[in-house]
């Protein structure tokens, strides 16, 4: 066998097992088959096993690290997108009932993922938990190495300056200013621009930036803060909504809200007393432009509030202006018509008498809306009626709104008779009509056609039901009432978060060297000044930094850099 082709030789022929420059166990991964007892038989490195402990410290020092911290932090942002495309029923239950009727096989699949419930679900939940556990895994080991390093001297000068970031080299004589004086005035110059200051013989080093880690630190906290405060404050918090018509008021107490979600330790006794009455709605609309006609330009409320032992007050409560009262803030979401109607039985007793809210059908407020009559005599009666703000006749006998405002109103009705199943003790929506076991009187498959009323107008019922009247129109908001405890505390840790952030970006962190090197063969005590510095990360001033010391030293001193 040559000597190239015996695997226990090197490349320049000599035997890899008794070269003394290699460590015993040394494994040549370049060579065919190491020998046995160094790996296994498949020539790979043989690891140790972890175990369950050496499993948990992995994954642990994986879900602290920095990088799983902004991971989680992008993973949240998108987690969050669904709460912004659906209906919550936090915000918006009118809302997923509608999504239900219009998308009768995609809601049960997203009502399984918990879609409606984005905030509270348990995807949203776990990462929400995971971030926490992050963010406060990467924050306490970095808060102690950056306390002991607060704690820490800054370290040694180097033996060579020369391979350092804005090395200068000025040459003093030793009559112009002593090295004993030269290095105390470095130390004065560099205590007065804000470093840290040690001596080492006729050198001193300077340190600063460390403001830049408490930033970070800082920032990172701050954002702990703010997912604590937010978990804490939806705890103790509530949300209600209430649709309120023009002349109604709205007390806060729990019976009054159409619908109310409250946190995991809400009590009745944090509903501080207050009353709301809906004075006035007004909205603006686009005239002038035809491609735009009949858009809303804006809308406003006129309230008036009135805290428990307090003056009344009115407000404007408009588009992302809501009005805080009572500890709450109330958020004008919708607004619609409401149809007043009087409806007499057939004895001519007044059976019902109230405002009906007609929900919004399109973008020119074609709206629909349901009457229930549960004492009228001799039968109950169900009234379905759609308005119309301003009515236009199509060319096919049927009725449509040609602008959102109430320019020429006009209501038609379908009008059912029988049992409404009200006595069942089964709640029903106020917006839907069941009309199984239903007869109808008028409307399209009566032998009478739906019934039109204008503003003031009566008209009988058929089959000597009784009579409705068209008292008027009154304009509606949807209202969202929102108790926040951690509103202060969640704005208070944005901002130490944003100082944090800008302080981590805009503080550089870096290290400054002077140095007073005797000169070899130099008579009456010449030597020179040496300045030199070194940054952590990127710092393009640290040069024009060290110049400026260097300047501000030697114009001290006396000493005139050369150009």
């Amino acid at each position: 066998m040559s000597r190239q082709s015996d695997p226990d030789l090197d490349s320049t022929g000599t035997d890899a097992a008794s070269d003394p420059q290699r460590p015993s166990d040394h494994v040549d991964g370049s060579g065919p088959e190491p020998r046995a007892g160094r790996a296994d038989s498949d020539g790979d490195v043989t690891q140790p096993k972890l175990g369950l402990i050496g499993y948990v410290r992995f994954f642990w020092r994986q879900l602290t690290s920095m990088r799983t911290a902004l991971f989680l932090l992008m993973l949240l942002a998108l987690a969050a997108i669904p709460g912004s495309l659906v209906p919550q029923r936090t915000a918006d239950p009118n809302g997923v009932v509608q999504y239900q009727a219009d998308h009768t096989k995609l809601y049960p699949i997203l009502d399984k993922l918990q879609v409606f419930d984005t905030y509270t679900s348990v995807w949203f939940s776990a990462i929400y938990l995971l971030l926490f556990v992050s963010l406060i895994g990467c924050i306490i080991p970095r808060t102690k190495h950056h306390w002991q390093a607060l704690r820490t001297r800054p370290p040694k000068t180097p033996v060579r300056l020369t391979r350092l970031a804005g090395y200068q080299k000025v040459a003093v004589d030793g009559a112009e200013a002593t090295p004993e004086h030269a290095v105390t005035r470095a130390m004065s110059i560099l205590k007065r621009s804000g470093y840290r200051v040690e001596r080492f013989g006729d050198s001193v080093s300077a340190e600063r930036g460390y403001l830049r880690e408490t930033g970070n630190l800082v920032f990172h906290a701050a954002l702990v803060g703010v997912l604590l405060a937010v978990g804490v404050g939806g705890g103790f918090g509530y949300t209600g909504q209430r649709l309120l018509v023009e002349g109604q008021t709205f007390s806060n107490v729990l019976g009054s809200y159409d619908s109310f979600n409250p946190g995991r330790w809400f009590q009745q006794s944090d509903l501080k007393g207050y009353n709301l009455t809906l004075d006035k709605f007004v909205t603006k609309y686009e005239e002038r432009n035809l491609d735009a006609l009949g858009q809303a330009l804006d809308y406003s409320a006129t309230v008036t509030s009135q805290e428990k032992g307090g003056a009344k007050k009115t407000s404007r409560l408009g588009v992302n202006d809501p009005l805080h009262v009572g500890g709450t803030n109330v958020y004008l979401l919708g607004n619609g018509y409401a149809m007043s109607v009087t409806v007499r039985d057939g004895d001519g007793n007044v059976a019902f008498k109230d405002t009906v809210p007609f929900l919004p059908q399109d973008a020119n407020y074609t709206s629909l809306g349901v009457i229930k009559v549960p004492d009228s005599e001799p039968d109950q009666l169900g009234i379905r009626g759609f308005f119309y703000p301003t009515a236009s006749k199509l060319s096919t006998g049927a009725y449509a709104s040609a602008y959102p405002d109430d320019e020429n109103p006009l209501l038609t009705l379908q009008v059912y008779t029988g049992d409404l199943g009200l006595d069942d003790g089964v709640p029903q929506s106020v917006y839907t009509l069941n009309t199984g076991g239903l007869k109808q009187i008028a409307g399209t498959d009566a032998s009478t056609a739906s019934l039109e009323l204008k503003p003031g107008q009566t008209k009988k019922l058929p089959d000597g039901a009784g009579s409705i009247t068209f008292d008027g129109v009154k304009r509606y908001v949807s209202l969202d009432v929102h108790h926040d405890p951690s509103q202060l505390w969640v704005g208070g840790f944005a901002v130490l978060s944003v100082l944090g952030l800008l302080t981590s970006l805009f503080v550089p962190r870096r290290r400054v060297w002077v140095k007073v090197v005797p000169r070899p063969g130099a008579e009456d005590g010449e030597y020179d000044l040496e300045y030199a510095g070194l940054a952590r990360g990127e710092d393009p001033n640290l040069e024009r930094a060290v110049a400026d010391i260097a300047q501000r030293h030697t114009s001290d001193l006396g000493v005139r850099i050369p150009q």
